[in-house]
């Protein structure tokens, strides 16, 4: 009969994931400086190894949740007879009997119900891990999944959200408090309970005394020493729209290996908190006066890491990314290509184009104001964003090779070849826009947008730099002078002057039909920005172009990150946290296409003999 109920009660359980550790692999996001990258919902950090928690930070949790862990085999009978007489004398559940083993057992592995089913579960499994795993690991297991309140799981990201410290900098008055929140994360957290925070401390304190952890008057001098705590709200979840866009590619470094793995990506706090608050101080002030809901902002290097990125009005509001899903029509932005074809066939700045009234299968594009300018020269169409010259010159040019400019450059999406393709006719995306124009900063063609430094597995000492997916191919150098210089004039003199903010820039100017939507996309030295204002539905906005609320939310947005001393944008390099980029790199896509093998973690694949090799695709 005993045999038969162990039977039912244990078919189900998933022993060998309980053994490796996890259920599923964690990935930790952080910004370009080392900053944990906090996503809308619970973070859990860095999985640390037993040797990384404080000893305070042990002895606190031990005395408090299970102070003959050491001792018991996963199951303390004197700690359940001591709770059911303490229970009995207070007529209610007073006190519980769980061991730290079933407390893990409870955090990682089985549904909370009180059943009989899952009780014989808990108890056989208790033993069992106590057996496989041993007092070390069970208790790091337990330390890195337990939740602590405000978002917070595992002590290591409970340190950083609370006291913005590393698990190991903990000292005994922090270490009491993590340990005392395990009773009641979301009651007794500092955050929405300070004075719950501190009479659980001290609680956790005088157990150490009695645990003989503590002296009374080391306990006296950390008490005194939670009155100078000041644990901080977590900040806004910036970037969460960033974080949306990267995470794909981080689960695909992570795979499915056991355990948390770092992804360092490039992401600058600071341009982030700028990119955040222009959009948003923009539209709160103009956009229900001009008719405007919502507006997009990137910012990338030239050689396309992506440093800001705003894809909203509001992120609580809509997770909806306009800066990466939303496909709208570039307007005049897009004439940087018809341009680039012009230069590819031999035209120079100086060459005159026609600007009068054009008919193209009973279609005739018009100039912003209605007015014609006669013989123009290049440059002046350009900056002036003329649209009937812009047209007969695509049609001079031929649309075939506006296309095949527009896709050198990077854009990959279809392309109308009709003629209304020279005027944005056929959507984009802002990021790929944005990415188009910093070829031409950069000076070679296309430049692929990506979002990761480099990325280091639980227990592995290496940390690999992410392997370039395409490089740069094309040579616009023998272009790049005359682009620079059209993009240069539409700031200087032409409809892009909003923009100037004062030190070199260059851009350009985009409307679509009945001002639906408005870009300005342009570079500085340092920095590559496209911003995108429009609405949802696609409703026009009240007058809105180019050359007026999205070149001043670019302007705001370059005076503000550029207020203070440049930060070193070499982020493929490594050097945005300050530290070298001496790491090895691991190109995930080639070598996962090579090797069925293939291992993220540490970059490695098994071949037919010997040990496992690392990948150097």
């Amino acid at each position: 009969m005993l045999a038969g109920v162990l039977t039912w009660a244990l078919k189900d359980v998933p022993w060998r994931e309980i053994a490796a550790g996890t259920l599923k692999p964690v990935i930790v996001l952080e910004t370009a400086d080392g900053a944990p990258l906090v996503r809308q919902g619970p973070y859990q950090g860095p999985y640390a190894a037993y040797g990384q928690f404080p000893q305070s930070l042990i002895e606190a949790v031990l005395s408090i949740e299970d102070r003959r862990f050491m001792s018991h085999y996963g199951i303390d009978p004197q700690g359940i007879g001591r709770a059911l007489i303490r229970n009995f004398q207070a007529g209610s559940v007073a006190q519980g009997g769980s061991t730290i083993t079933q407390q893990l057992i409870k955090v990682q592995y089985l549904e909370s119900d009180r059943t009989l089913k899952r009780k014989i579960q808990e108890v056989v499994i208790a033993f069992w891990l106590e057996w496989k795993l041993g007092k070390q690991e069970i208790l790091t297991r337990y330390l890195n999944a337990a939740y602590l309140g405000s978002g917070a799981t595992g002590m290591p990201a409970a340190a950083r959200i609370y006291f913005n410290k590393d698990i190991g900098d903990l000292d005994v008055s922090e270490s009491a408090m993590l340990a005392g929140l395990l009773k009641a994360p979301s009651q007794l957290n500092p955050i929405a309970n300070f004075e719950g925070a501190r009479q659980r401390t001290a609680t956790v304190l005088a157990a150490m005394v009695a645990n003989g952890k503590l002296t009374p008057d080391e306990a006296a001098a950390a008490k005194a020493e939670f009155g100078k705590l000041r644990p901080t709200t977590p900040t806004p979840r910036s970037g969460s729209w960033f974080a949306d866009w990267i995470s794909p590619q981080a689960s695909e470094i992570a795979g499915t290996s056991p355990g948390s793995t770092t992804v360092r990506t490039t992401l600058v706090p600071r341009l982030q908190r700028i990119a955040e608050r222009v959009v948003t101080q923009a539209l709160d002030e103009d956009g229900k006066t001009l008719g405007a809901s919502q507006a997009a902002l990137v910012a990338m290097t030239p050689e396309g890491a992506v440093v800001a990125m705003v894809g909203g009005h509001d992120y609580k509001t809509s997770q909806f990314n306009r800066a990466v899903t939303a496909m709208r029509q570039p307007g005049s932005t897009f004439k940087l290509f018809v341009y680039y074809a012009a230069l590819k066939k031999g035209l120079t700045l100086f060459d005159r184009v026609l600007d009068a009234p054009i008919e193209i299968d009973g279609w005739s594009p018009e100039n912003s104001g209605g007015g014609y300018r006669g013989w123009v020269t290049l440059a002046e169409a350009f900056a002036r964003s003329l649209n009937a010259a812009t047209v007969a010159l695509a049609q001079d040019v031929g649309l075939d090779n506006v296309a095949a400019a527009a896709k050198e450059l990077g854009i990959d999406t279809p392309l109308a070849p009709t003629p209304s393709l020279a005027l944005g006719t056929s959507e984009v995306n802002l990021l790929d826009l944005t990415s188009a124009y910093a070829s031409v900063r950069l000076g070679k063609a296309p430049v692929e947008p990506w979002g990761i430094i480099d990325f280091q597995a639980a227990g592995q000492s290496q940390a690999f730099r992410v392997g370039e997916k395409t490089a740069p191919s094309i040579d616009l150098s023998p272009y790049q002078s005359d682009l620079l210089g059209l993009l240069q004039l539409v700031v200087e003199r032409g409809t892009g002057r909003d923009a100037d903010p004062g030190t070199f820039a260059a851009g350009k100017t985009g409307t679509s039909q009945n001002n639906r939507d408005a870009w300005f996309v342009g570079f500085t030295e340092p920095l590559v920005v496209g911003v995108w204002v429009g609405n949802d539905d696609d409703t026009p906005m009240k007058g809105v172009t180019g050359g007026s609320l999205p070149a001043r939310i670019w302007r705001d947005f370059i005076r503000a990150a550029m207020a203070e001393p440049a930060p070193d944008f070499d982020l493929e390099k490594g050097l945005a946290a300050g530290k070298p980029g001496t790491a090895p790199s691991c190109n995930i896509t080639a070598c996962s296409r090579s090797y069925r093998s293939f291992r993220a973690s540490d970059c490695t694949y098994q071949p037919f003999r010997g040990e496992r090799r690392l990948c150097e695709k």
